[in-house]
């Protein structure tokens, strides 16, 4: 079997952080991955630091016919077994270099972002006639799937997100180290959130939520782990401007990107995920591997993640005035923390696992794939 992946993005987050993991994980079965990647961007840079094998096509817009002819003499050359795309906008470019070969080859897309444009017109009517399944990471995608595309319910498959929780466990890592490194006193409870500076993602009702609580607790420090992606940088500016407004400035650490997600996990007490429209959320998976207790937002994918006073306590959507109040219930009270985090994973590794999705996705591959 012979795989290609496909992810066009110029971003660098959870969509195509997953996307190199995916590869990653066929690789390591034996399972020869490519992968079709715009040039120069993050993911093309941190997959060719892989050794992975890619292959660059810029999309923009609809039909590009230079870069249209170009990928379609890359699948006539290679006759992939199948083809499985990240991003929907990268069927724009694959179906038609499909459609110009007469190539017959499997087509996957995994929806990763919900979209509220119908996509019932005659076009993508011919793209997603083309796909010969869709993969949703949550409930929330699956409707949106079945409420804005031509997809009928028997192509449409549920096969969330996962994260190695062999890696991300907290009995491998060195909590303590990780605290030093940071600054955070023995005695601080650390409250993180691991996100893009995105708009959407919850900063400023975490900062709010902070701006109360660090007046009754003083020993609280926020964790804020991430940067900004291309086209963000004056969000983070407004996040970082709250900070000085609501005087947080020796409560608040900036981390900026790292790579090594779980020490910095492993250095918080309680995780925090107020996303305000996540499709799924890989983060608070990586949180829950690593037996963080947490406050989420009770929308859109956290929900298939989450569970309301067993893992993690939810809040209404946008409401920094209850998500402090939930805070707060995990500040006082060490053992439901305790509690809290070995639920979260147990759920972690039973539902959440990249090796347990890794062979799910195979054996989906293995029911249209004849080799």
């Amino acid at each position: 079997m012979t795989i290609l992946y496909s992810c066009l993005s110029q971003s660098w987050g959870g969509m195509e952080m997953f996307t190199i993991q995916a590869v990653q994980q066929l690789l390591s079965r034996g399972i020869h991955t490519e992968l079709l990647c715009y040039p120069n961007s993050k993911i093309h840079e941190e997959a060719q630091k892989l050794n992975i094998v890619t292959y660059t096509a810029k999309q923009s817009g609809y039909f590009n016919f230079s870069e249209l002819t170009k990928v379609a003499r890359l699948l006539k050359s290679k006759q992939y077994s199948l083809i499985h795309t990240q991003a929907s906008k990268d069927l724009w470019l694959l179906v038609p270099a499909l459609k110009f070969t007469n190539l017959q080859t499997p087509l996957f897309l995994t929806k990763q972002v919900g979209s509220f444009v119908e996509k019932n017109d005659f076009l993508h009517k011919w793209l997603y006639n083309r796909l010969t399944s869709a993969f949703a990471i949550s409930t929330i995608i699956k409707n949106n799937l079945l409420n804005t595309t031509p997809l009928k319910q028997n192509k449409i498959l549920m096969l969330h997100n996962g994260v190695d929780t062999k890696r991300f466990d907290p009995a491998k890592i060195n909590r303590e180290k990780a605290r030093k490194e940071l600054n955070i006193a023995e005695n601080d409870i650390v409250i993180g959130m691991l996100a893009r500076f995105s708009p959407g993602k919850g900063h400023e009702d975490l900062l709010y939520a902070a701006k109360s609580l660090t007046q009754k607790y003083k020993n609280i420090k926020i964790l804020l782990v991430g940067e900004p992606s291309r086209g963000e940088e004056k969000y983070a500016k407004k996040v970082k401007q709250m900070v000085e407004d609501y005087y947080l400035s020796s409560y608040v650490i900036f981390t900026g990107f790292r790579k090594d997600t779980e020490n910095v996990i492993s250095a918080m007490d309680i995780f925090a995920f107020p996303s305000h429209a996540e499709a799924f959320g890989i983060a608070l998976v990586e949180a829950m591997s690593m037996a963080k207790p947490s406050v989420c937002s009770n929308s859109d994918g956290v929900l298939d993640i989450a569970v309301n006073n067993n893992t993690s306590y939810l809040f209404e959507n946008k409401n920094g005035d209850q998500l402090a109040e939930k805070l707060e219930l995990l500040i006082k009270s060490e053992e439901t923390r305790t509690q809290f985090g070995l639920n979260a994973r147990n759920r972690a590794v039973k539902y959440f696992d990249i090796e347990y999705l890794t062979d799910k996705v195979i054996n989906y591959y293995k029911d249209f794939v004849k080799e």
